[in-house]
């Protein structure tokens, strides 16, 4: 008898709704781009959602948000998370999603993959952008968890989320991450 491990999914994103630069101009989200694509994977893989919550609030308005993050990243900050996951040791494939912040992943993100023992898990990355994809965040990742299992992530372009189900869906298909 072979004795398969079952995976289990942690969907753990960092969104911000609100004022957001979509298509050349600032608009209103209810719903932050990266929490809507979470929301699609997990319909598609049954995984538990995890939002990624900072203590401090950022700032409403969209360019005041984007001086912060700019000085964050410079100061290589780790904003404090209101919340934790409790049973991450549970969980052996995290897909992590988030906003591209300055070619790579938001501070807040930094704070969470440093929060946990990343080691023997597999992460796999997904991000909404205007424009710059990925960026650099694979690579941040893979220096933050190098004992994790780093799959190719997806870039979804934040003007398209809510059309991309079937890009997203490819994608999972394609890495094997669905039910």
């Amino acid at each position: 008898m072979t004795n398969l491990i079952e995976k289990k999914y942690l969907i753990a994103y960092f969104s911000r709704e609100g004022n957001n630069y979509v298509s050349g101009k600032i608009v209103n989200l209810p719903i932050g781009n990266t929490e809507v694509v979470a929301k699609m994977i997990q319909e598609m893989t049954g995984g538990d959602l995890f939002r990624i919550n900072t203590v401090k609030s950022y700032p409403e308005d969209y360019t005041e948000t984007t001086n912060v993050a700019k000085k964050e990243l410079h100061n290589n900050a780790r904003p404090e998370l209101s919340r934790h996951v409790e049973n991450m040791d549970s969980y052996n494939v995290v897909l992590l999603g988030y906003p591209n912040w300055w070619g790579t992943i938001p501070m807040p993100v930094f704070t969470f993959l440093e929060k946990y023992d990343f080691s023997g898990k597999t992460i796999v990355p997904f991000c909404t952008h205007e424009g710059s994809g990925l960026g650099r965040s694979e690579k941040d990742i893979e220096k933050l968890c190098p004992k994790a299992t780093l799959l190719k992530g997806l870039a979804v372009h934040g003007s398209r989320v809510s059309a991309a189900k079937k890009d997203v869906a490819d994608w999972l298909n394609k890495i094997s991450m669905t039910l």
